[in-house]
């Protein structure tokens, strides 16, 4: 018998669940729902969701202190980091170029550190 067969979804809290929603579908252009959340589907581009554990002592989330990070697949990276600075958001300077793709940093209101991903071609 098959027990977990994918990410079935990814929840968290916030002080301001509307307002942090609101930015979500701002910046980033997430379709919140009435019911307060979102679905992606993945049938096209079809892809993958990673998961993975780290250490408490992992600086992969900074400067985060939430213990979570999501991450975002997206279709051109350096596009939206450009539009996320023209529209005040605090964007990290940093990115990353590998055989995984791009990865680009953004950090939400509630200054959770948010993953940014353009698969590779």
């Amino acid at each position: 018998m098959k027990r977990v067969t994918g990410i079935g979804g990814v929840f968290f809290q916030a002080n301001d669940p509307a307002a942090l929603s609101a930015w979500y579908t701002r910046h980033l252009g997430i379709d919140v729902k009435p019911w307060g959340g979102a679905a992606f589907d993945w049938t096209d581009p079809k892809g993958t969701t990673a998961w993975s554990v780290f250490a408490a002592d992992s600086d992969q989330f900074a400067p985060s202190r939430a213990p979570f990070m999501i991450n975002y697949r997206v279709d051109n990276l350096a596009a939206l980091l450009q539009a996320l600075r023209d529209e005040g958001c605090n964007v990290l300077d940093r990115t990353d170029d590998g055989e995984c793709g791009k990865f680009g940093w953004v950090i939400d209101p509630e200054g959770n550190k948010v993953e940014l991903w353009e698969p590779p071609a």
